[in-house]
């Protein structure tokens, strides 16, 4: 990592440490990046350090368009493009590009830029999510729960299991020679059901293994995310 990213995310992040209470819902930060992008190195570091805090839901999702250059990235999939490019309809943008963290499915920002990022992420930490939602493993299920929340509108319950971290040696593209350990790799994304607060929320979907799961819950259509949960 770079000394001014490592500083900048020690002196920043630390300062803002007892501004953050630990009952506070998370921040959901989406990085868009791929390992043939020269840009994003940075970014990946930014978004390890900002995984390390308990107040922050990290996931890299690694696109597919740079694969063309040289390198295939062995972490990317379409549908992660797909969702970049249905931000980029929402948020009005003609064009996506990597580095891109997205905070909370409403805010955008380039990715290894660490003072725009943190600023964002400490926005919405204090600012929080609308509704609480709880996790826990019941054997071999997955229980979701969330309190009644009227006023939401339609949103999409989406599960989500990651890697926490992996190292990787890319031998051609624009990264070539290089040795990069990426964190947070999202490796499952799946649409689990719809809910819009009327009732409170009881779901309980089979799981297996020992990656961390995410669970968001999202306005239909790539919009604000209204809640957000992990195990780890």
């Amino acid at each position: 990592m770079s000394r001014l990213l490592a500083l900048v995310t020690a002196l920043v992040l630390g300062g803002h440490a007892s501004t953050v209470r630990a009952d506070e819902t998370p921040v959901v930060v989406e990085l868009f990046t791929s390992q043939g992008c020269s840009s994003c190195p940075e970014a990946d570091e930014m978004l390890a350090r900002l995984g390390e805090r308990d107040n922050v839901i990290a996931l890299a999702l690694h696109v597919d368009y740079w694969d063309y250059i040289g390198w295939k990235d062995k972490f990317a999939h379409a549908a992660f493009t797909k969702r970049q490019k249905g931000y980029a309809r929402s948020f009005g943008n003609r064009a996506i590009y990597t580095p891109q963290m997205v905070v909370n499915g409403v805010k955008e920002v380039v990715g290894n830029r660490p003072m725009d990022v943190i600023d964002l992420v400490q926005a919405h930490a204090d600012k929080g999510l609308p509704v609480s939602l709880t996790l826990r493993r019941d054997g071999s299920s997955l229980v979701i729960s969330a309190p009644e929340s009227s006023g939401l509108r339609e949103a999409d319950i989406i599960l989500i299991r990651y890697t926490p971290s992996e190292t990787v040696n890319i031998p051609s593209g624009e990264n070539a020679g290089k040795k990069l350990t990426y964190s947070h790799i999202v490796t499952e994304w799946s649409d689990i059901g719809d809910w819009n607060g009327q009732a409170p929320l009881s779901e309980s979907v089979p799981i297996s293994g020992a990656a961390p799961v995410v669970v968001l819950v999202q306005e239909k259509g790539y919009g604000p995310i209204f809640a957000a949960a992990r195990l780890r």
